[in-house]
């Protein structure tokens, strides 16, 4: 199989034979003038007819049955959802075009015009202390603290079945203060809106005074349906709404702000800030719009509480509201369910852990889950053969995000780590997950790497990072986690009979043919990951972004003849995940086993990738360690002015083809995370040393991403990018890793002892810093600092760093 290669349809043209006795002739012209005519038209033809045809693969949809057959009102229980992965607070449906609902809020003596004191999107400009889901079981509730300075926002909700339209759900937010003598004030806004696309219509309903007292609406999927706001606890001061049209759901705090205004209590001095009121837009025609965004605005002195109750017209026979103590009871009763099935599943009590740290595991845990998010819309793609990008199709995603504030949305090789820890919780959540990535397969056997549905997701996205490439890969962790569920969840995936991993294997074939196909080294056996940029002078090492380690150092100067140890193994381990997965359905699994057994052989392996002179495995290019960025000559503008040029890459020797063996770090351990490397090899023994040594990877909180000894250790890669894989510590390798050593530490072999000691003291240092890092910070962090194991990155990051409940768990 690794010798395969493209196949693409090839177009072919029968042309009928032509009898010459029956053709009449134009006298101007010979016979065989007429033929060679016909003959260049018909080749032009063709060749207009492939090029279209190769133009259009890169946005044709797999050819083959869907692996999502349930969505929508099709699974009930799962039909409403915080899926509005990147605001503090939001509910809305597994609908392409849903009825959002969602929170925003402000401190009306600090509200300034440019709105930044108002809060919405989850965003890391706003400094909040911290904000998680603590409890979050991925159907039917959460409860989440937010810390906003002196304020502490607590929003909970329940869901409730009923009816033919997903139910009822009811959401509370508590208001508190830090100081109990403090009374600061603060305005919460509730709102409703459905975008312009949904079919349906929502209208407030208005009591005496022009009061707000409800809202009522009407959609495709939801059917009639009715939403009120309550005051629960504690004193308002103002009460005022918003009823109007929003472009968009992108630019729903703009419209807020567009239409605040400060009013004065009758018989009062004391201002407040208001809403607007109605304020519809006029047609065309000159008739007003109908609304599709309604806000409720309640001010009140801390402490206070609201509640926020949507009922389904369809739930006819309902004896109960899901309000007042029936709301305390049912949340009770689903928070002790959620306990009960955390230690069953993870088992940290048993393990002796305090309940500070419990508490932590489902914070890590709960904010995962919670951050599931349902987006809808197209991407944008880009192939070889179209001129400029194309728009995929209209497609759903049902993901997990790595982070609500930074990525609110899709990310290929995050969802397969993410799916490792979502799979152990909810088998038929990660399936779902699973099958909705597939489905965003196209001819090729391609899924984009990165995807961006949606208003609301493409407003977070530079420009630069938009377009989606069909000749860039990314790591296929989703052979992680289909190989997990094997281990772990087998009598579940038996329980389906097999039926979705048999509708997603035809899909599973494809991607890894497109791998084993596009992404082939110039030599046997050897890989290169596509993308990088062979004619930039600003980086100092041109980045690898689709082997998801984006500024780990590679070949100094990109080339056809670099190979990459890293996707050598990857395709190795998916060789081998495939012959399991073909085994399980009982198909032929012979091709990927040899496959497997070919690119696993430890002699070739050592041959294309152990480098004899710094013995350890290595990527193999045109490099030299010879690079550094300098600033060229300011140039004179004139006798006043200079122009300050950007720094460039200077290369002080010549690139000669070798190992890039001063280079050790995380893709040096590929062969050993993936358990490619014999556990009785001289290879092993080397690796464990290394990995151990304080001068190279070793800290006290987790193993850095790249030598101290490495030439770009914690270097710039242009003078405004920070190192990112250059030294820090990131959790999904180090979850690998300490699987990897707990795997050689079970196994016979010269080195069991050595990869024990260095499971027990990996896993210790990184659970004991990320632990300390967020009762410091209130924060699971993107990375950590290898020298003193502070968080960096983008906070909150409870995609992959998350993974620290399987190692507390210890579950691989």
């Amino acid at each position: 199989m690794v010798k395969n290669k493209p196949q693409e349809k090839s177009v072919k043209i029968k042309a009928k034979s032509v009898n010459a006795n029956s053709v009449k002739t134009n006298k101007s012209f010979p016979l065989s003038m007429n033929s060679t005519i016909t003959v260049i038209c018909i080749a032009i033809a063709a060749w207009f007819g492939y090029k279209g045809y190769l133009e259009t693969r890169v946005n044709t949809p797999y050819d083959g049955n869907k692996v999502v057959i349930a969505s929508g009102l099709d699974i009930p229980d799962r039909y409403w959802g915080t899926y509005r992965s990147g605001v503090y607070f939001g509910l809305k449906t597994r609908d392409p075009h849903s009825l959002v609902t969602g929170l925003m809020w402000y401190s009306p003596h600090i509200l300034r015009y440019d709105g930044s004191v108002l809060r919405h999107w989850c965003d890391q400009g706003d400094k909040l202390d911290r904000y998680a889901w603590l409890e979050h079981d991925g159907r039917t509730f959460g409860v989440q603290e937010i810390v906003d300075k002196s304020i502490i926002l607590r929003t909970t909700f329940v869901k409730r079945p009923g009816g033919y339209h997903g139910g009822d759900w009811t959401a509370r937010i508590a208001v508190s203060q830090k100081k109990e003598n403090s009374r600061e004030e603060i305005s919460l806004l509730f709102y409703t809106a459905i975008e312009e696309s949904t079919k349906g219509w929502i209208k407030a309903n208005l009591g005496d005074y022009n009061r707000l007292t409800g809202i009522e609406g009407n959609t495709q999927g939801l059917g009639s349906f009715a939403i009120n706001l309550n005051l629960i606890n504690g004193t308002v001061e103002e009460h005022s709404f918003l009823a109007t049209t929003a472009s968009g759901l992108n630019v729903l705090k703009e419209t807020v702000l567009q239409n605040l205004r400060i009013a004065t209590q009758k018989g009062s001095a004391e201002k407040h800030i208001v809403l607007a009121g109605e304020q519809l837009l006029l047609s065309p025609e000159g008739k007003k719009k109908d609304p599709n965004f309604i806000v409720t605005q309640v001010t009140g002195k801390v402490p206070f509480e609201i509640e926020v109750s949507y009922e389904s017209g369809s739930f006819s026979n309902r004896i109960d509201k899901l309000t007042g103590q029936n709301y305390d009871e049912a949340l009770d009763k689903q928070r002790q369910l959620f306990s009960k099935k955390f230690e069953n599943v993870f088992k940290l009590k048993s393990k002796g852990y305090t309940d500070d740290e419990m508490t932590f595991a489902k914070m890590a845990f709960s904010n995962l889950i919670g951050s599931i998010g349902y987006f809808y819309g197209t991407s944008q793609v880009q192939s070889t053969y179209t001129q400029g990008p194309v728009p995929y199709w209209k497609a759903p995603l049902y993901t997990a995000v790595p982070s609500r504030s930074f990525f609110p949305r899709g990310f290929l090789w995050d969802e397969g780590f993410h799916g490792l820890l979502i799979s152990v919780w909810d088998t038929e959540i990660e399936l779902d997950i699973i099958s909705h990535w597939f489905d965003l397969m196209n001819v090729e056997g391609w899924i984009p790497r990165e995807m961006i549905l949606g208003q609301e997701a493409l407003a977070k996205v530079p420009e630069e990072f938009v377009t989606q490439i069909n000749t860039n890969a990314n790591p296929p962790t989703f052979f992680l986690t289909l190989d997990f569920m094997l281990k772990h969840k087998e009598q579940e995936l038996l329980m389906h009979n097999f039926k979705i991993l048999d509708k997603l294997y035809p899909r599973l074939q494809a991607w890894f043919s497109w791998f084993n196909v596009t992404q082939v080294g110039d030599l046997p056996s050897t890989y290169r990951w596509r993308g990088r940029d062979e004619t930039t002078n600003r980086e100092l090492n041109p980045k690898t972004l689709t082997s998801g380690l984006d500024d780990y150092p590679r070949a100094s100067h990109p080339t056809a003849a670099e190979r990459h140890v890293d996707l050598r193994c990857w395709i190795a381990f998916a060789a081998r995940v495939m012959a399991k997965i073909a085994e399980t359905l009982s198909y032929p699994a012979q091709k990927y086993q040899e496959t497997f057994e070919y690119l696993s052989d430890n002699n070739l392996l050592n041959k294309l990738h152990w480098s004899p002179n710094a013995q350890a495995y290595s990527d193999y290019g045109l490099h030299t360690d010879k690079v550094a960025l300098r600033r060229p000559p300011q140039k004179q503008r004139s006798h006043s002015q200079s122009v300050r040029m950007e720094m460039v890459r200077v290369v002080s020797e010549e690139p000669s083809l070798k190992f890039v063996d001063t280079t050790f770090g995380y893709v040096s351990l590929f062969p050993f995370i993936l358990q490619i490397v014999e556990p009785d090899s001289s290879q092993l023994g080397k690796i464990l040393q290394d990995l151990r040594d304080p001068y190279l990877l070793w800290t006290r909180y987790g193993l850095r991403s790249l030598a101290k000894t490495s030439p770009l250790h914690m270097k710039y890669n242009t003078e405004h990018d920070p190192p990112y894989w250059r030294g820090p510590i990131w959790m999904n390798l180090n979850y690998l890793t300490v699987r990897a050593a707990y795997y050689y530490s079970n196994v016979e072999g010269p080195h069991r002892e050595h990869a024990k000691k260095i499971y027990e003291e990996l896993r210790k240092n990184l659970i004991q810093n990320i632990i300390k890092q967020y009762k410091k910070t209130g924060y699971l962090w993107e990375h950590y600092d290898n020298s003193e194991g502070e968080g960096k990155g983008s906070h909150p990051f409870t995609g992959w760093t998350s993974l620290v409940v399987l190692l507390m768990a210890e579950i691989y």
